[in-house]
């Protein structure tokens, strides 16, 4: 079984600064120099050869190798991650002194383990800067479970130093009988969905659940210790048999630069709403969880980000 926990991190800017108008990139890749820097014994940069990754914590989190006897993903060189980070959504650029900055976090299974080590990089990092102009900030409080269905609980703040246990989601906690013949998918930020190992432009219903039930799976696989107990076979025929009836999706693209790989990378996807129509019982589980867990591809830099509307 699927297990997740939601936090919101509330922060402070103690600089003026300019961040890019998305923030995903900019966040992941000072999340991933500070988490290296903190739990790196040998600090060499590349982790494959390493004798210790397969009891890294920044193994784990940020290159994620498939364990050597797995039976998923056996060609890969890296699993989902068990984080998603998900960037302030305000495209505005320029930060006073003062101003709220404020980001969530989803961790998955085991990943839940290792808030603490989340909460210090965060905190590293608006003591030594993001961005261009080292934008700085202190963070005043790390709520969790604060959702559509959930209040919010303040677990860790600055004047409360002390971390309190996290409470914990699964995917069951979504069966509510909810009755729907037609919802609304609106992506936030854009999906870079595959079928057939090609992006998609047109999205069927069908393969937004084989996206959904994928990384479902491959994250309870890879983070859960067990499988996801569904045949996948019926539930793609049913959702075969969902009509697309109104399209607003648009291909938007996006450019990063990514450090690793001294390069900048093409990260485009789909982006607006697309409503569909049918009997909805069998995958409105599925479908409220992938709200939170993202889908297609780069999700932990929090691409792929949906609401859903009935």
């Amino acid at each position: 079984m699927l297990t997740f926990a939601l936090f919101e991190f509330k922060t402070k800017t103690t600089n003026s600064f300019y961040l890019p108008p998305y923030k995903g990139s900019t966040f992941r890749g000072a999340f991933g120099h500070t988490i290296k820097k903190i739990a790196c014994v040998k600090k060499q940069s590349d982790c494959h050869d390493c004798l210790l990754k397969a009891k890294c914590i920044y193994s784990y989190i940020f290159e994620t190798p498939p364990p050597e006897d797995t039976s998923m993903m056996k060609n890969y060189t890296a699993a989902p991650h068990p984080f998603i980070l998900e960037p302030p959504l305000e495209v505005k650029t320029d930060y006073e002194k003062g101003e709220s900055l404020n980001f969530s976090l989803v961790l998955t299974g085991k990943g839940i383990d290792y808030l603490p080590y989340f909460i210090y990089a965060f905190d590293e990092i608006g003591k030594n800067g993001i961005g261009r102009d080292r934008g700085r900030y202190e963070i005043e409080e790390v709520i969790n479970h604060k959702s559509d269905w959930l209040d919010g609980t303040v677990i860790y703040g600055r004047e409360k130093k002390l971390l309190s246990p996290p409470n914990i989601l699964t995917t069951d906690k979504f069966n509510n009988n909810r009755e729907a013949d037609k919802i609304t998918i609106s992506f936030i930020t854009p999906a870079r969905i595959k079928y057939e190992e090609k992006f998609v432009n047109n999205l069927e219903f069908h393969i937004f659940m084989r996206n959904i039930l994928r990384r479902i799976s491959l994250l309870t696989y890879f983070h859960c210790n067990g499988k996801l107990d569904v045949d996948f076979k019926d539930i793609i025929e049913k959702a075969s048999n969902i009509s697309m009836i109104k399209s607003e999706l648009e291909w938007l693209d996006w450019e990063r630069y990514s450090n690793r790989q001294q390069s900048r990378m093409k990260m485009g996807g789909l982006v607006g709403n697309i409503t569909f129509k049918g009997d909805f019982k069998d995958f409105l589980s599925y479908i409220i969880t992938g709200k939170y867990i993202h889908i297609g591809k780069a999700a932990s830099f929090g691409l792929g980000k949906y609401e859903v509307y009935f």
